[in-house]
């Protein structure tokens, strides 16, 4: 009798766990807002921005650490292939990024997941 009713305890607590897991990943839309996160190293991995030659060359200034904070508003998704998603993204004020850049793509899914990009609640 102790067998089965931990057992049963151990299956109703297994299938908990994951409907939990299913209900925390999240779909992108056009027109979300997400905050910029703190770089996984020193720049940027997910999120892609230009080299810093060609902001340069564009006259921008490259300060990554002036993004971090700053709101964006997604304005193109694309599922690929290979399961994950692309975003294009935009300033939410309708600023550039280093006043030389309007728009940038990232890999949703893993910048999430390294905290370079937050969703907002």
């Amino acid at each position: 009798m102790k067998k089965i009713l931990f057992f049963a305890l151990l299956l109703f607590f297994n299938l908990q766990g994951q409907q939990n897991a299913s209900t925390t990943q999240k779909t992108i839309e056009i027109g979300d807002i997400l905050i910029i996160g703190k770089p996984s190293a020193q720049l940027y991995q997910h999120i892609r921005f230009p080299k810093t030659n060609f902001i340069i060359k564009k006259g921008g200034i490259p300060n990554y650490k002036a993004l971090v904070g700053d709101r964006v508003i997604v304005t193109k998704v694309d599922k690929k292939q290979q399961g994950y998603s692309s975003i294009s993204f935009k300033l939410e004020n309708g600023d550039k990024f280093f006043n030389s850049i309007t728009v940038v793509k990232a890999n949703f899914e893993k910048a999430l997941e390294e905290k370079e990009i937050l969703l907002v609640k």
